[in-house]
């Protein structure tokens, strides 16, 4: 089979498209036909070793180059077999799910678990939910409790994550403001903003208006800007950050903000800023998602597909473009 392959860590140029073995699926594993990846933020982290400190403390990370091979986390495709513990599964099955602990997507097949695709999506639409989605569901739900009448921000709304932050935060029943750029301000109005904020013109953290939730997925402002933005019993959630201007590795990454935030907010006695930058794979997550998708929701945006063969082009874009929407990879025709 085909897959996209990595040795070391650097810039896009160090993927390669490489023919390989399939994998054998264990017990408790199914082999899927991989019909449709997406990129996310993770997989530049991961293909650059940005930050170098995930390379001494992340299980799949080594000091020269990752340890798990195959790029790519999220998938969609149908099963072609299975292990013999598995019982819910069965071979022509649609499913989607999530490699972060392993990876492997950007290839023609893989192994893992999975759950079952969101009936009416196409692969594309269906590969773009898993850790993007995710993301959101945590960031707003378990971390930013947001409830009914809360005034929410989301910065980076018109981006992979902030696509369904906007819809998952209106489905919670808030106010929802989405920050974006001038030609995304329409995107951000379609997803059920309530107010859109361009960035070029605007200032979130000067306009007056308050937020009990300030989601930001930008990491390009300091925390006296976002605690300026806050009522007095507002929470800053952090997650993700851009790479650094030189495109080579941090020492610490986007958690240097969060280190930060969580020190002040500790002397201050009260915790307004929580942050994540990873979530583990989670079923439970998948099967919340596929319901608010199957409702009607809760929908994927896709900006850009590309073929299997030009994965480090998708990666060069997603890094360094301010890619609108999802960004994915089609494998299997």
């Amino acid at each position: 089979m085909k897959a996209i392959v990595q040795d070391r860590y650097g810039p896009p140029d160090v993927l390669q498209l490489t023919d390989i073995d399939v994998p054998v699926p264990a017990d408790n594993e199914l082999l899927v036909r991989v019909h449709a990846a997406s990129v996310n933020a993770r997989d530049w982290h991961i293909m650059r070793g940005d930050p170098y400190l995930a390379r001494l403390v992340a299980p799949t990370w080594g000091s020269t180059g990752p340890k798990s091979k195959i790029r790519g986390s999220d998938f969609a495709g149908r099963v072609e077999a299975v292990g013999r513990r598995v019982a819910r599964f069965r071979p022509g099955d649609e499913v989607y799910g999530d490699l972060r602990e392993a990876d492997g997507a950007f290839a023609e097949y893989l192994c893992d678990l999975a759950e079952s695709k969101p009936a009416d999506l196409s692969f594309e639409q269906a590969a773009a939910v898993p850790l993007a989605a995710s993301t959101a569901l945590v960031g707003m739900h378990e971390v930013g409790a947001v409830r009914p009448g809360h005034r929410v921000l989301v910065n980076g709304a018109s981006g992979g994550v902030g696509t369904f932050a906007v819809q998952i935060a209106k489905w919670l029943g808030a106010d929802v403001t989405g920050v974006c750029s001038t030609r995304n301000i329409g995107l951000v109005q379609s997803l059920g903003a309530d107010h859109v904020l361009d960035y070029t013109s605007e200032d979130f953290t000067r306009t007056g208006q308050r937020y009990d939730v300030v989601f930001d997925l930008v990491a390009n402002r300091s925390l006296t800007e976002l605690r300026r933005a806050l009522t007095p019993t507002g929470t800053v959630v952090l997650s993700g950050g851009g790479v650094s201007a030189n495109g080579r590795p941090r020492i610490v990454g986007p958690m240097a903000l969060a280190i930060r935030g969580l020190m002040l907010s500790r002397l201050a006695r009260r915790h307004w800023v929580r942050a994540f930058t990873t979530i583990p794979p989670n079923k439970d997550h998948l099967a919340t998602l596929r319901d608010l998708i199957e409702s009607g929701k809760v929908a994927p945006i896709i900006g850009r597909a590309y073929p299997l063969s030009a994965v480090p082009d998708a990666l060069r874009y997603v890094e360094v473009e301010h890619a609108r929407a999802k960004v994915v990879i089609s494998i299997a025709a």
